[in-house]
């Protein structure tokens, strides 16, 4: 099964962008009308700055640079999930960039994956409907544009393995540690 690729989505609006500290570096959020669209990892001023091309690209709009109005929310709740003052997000998301396939396991993982647990690739394939695409559920982990809020982070493989991830394996590992399903890494 091929993961479609996001067709460009023009909004009618403004995507603010903002870039803040986490645990993991730098994260850059940016947010349309519609909700939050976009989570970066590792958003130093090269990563952030081929980021906002891509986004550019894919939304149109005139982008603006603001922690304020529509990232207001979404920077309070990842700065407590950082803090280990939060186990959920409650803000609303703007699945544009992600279709199909990939868009339906994304939402199941971001509704039915809770803070502290994983599942496999398989059995996400499983939960929607598509028990053989276990590949496919890897390359839609690839394409997520959410990552820690819709987490991807919680897909690992069914023996054990800890899986990829599109901002590192490290990434990962401290991503899971800090949800309490691996240990705190020692290095």
């Amino acid at each position: 099964m091929e993961s479609e690729k996001p067709t460009t989505v023009r909004t009618a609006g403004r995507v603010e962008w903002t870039v803040v500290p986490s645990t993991l570096g730098p994260l850059l959020l940016a947010a349309t009308e519609r909700g939050l669209v976009s989570v970066v990892f590792h958003a130093d001023d090269r990563v952030r700055d081929r980021a906002l091309e891509r986004l550019a690209g894919a939304l149109g709009g005139e982008l603006a640079e603001s922690a304020e109005g529509l990232l207001a929310e979404p920077v309070r709740q990842l700065a407590d999930y950082f803090g280990e003052r939060r186990r959920g997000f409650a803000v609303k998301l703007d699945w544009s960039l992600v279709t199909g396939f990939n868009r339906q396991v994304l939402r199941e993982l971001a509704e039915r994956v809770p803070y502290g647990t994983v599942v496999g690739y398989g059995e996400l394939a499983r939960r929607v409907g598509q028990p053989g695409a276990a590949q496919a559920v890897g390359a839609a982990m690839g394409a997520n544009p959410l990552p820690v809020v819709v987490p991807c982070h919680r897909v690992v493989e069914s023996d054990g393995g800890i899986g990829g991830f599109g901002g590192g394996l490290e990434t990962k590992r401290r991503l899971l540690a800090l949800e309490g399903v691996l240990p705190e890494p020692l290095f």
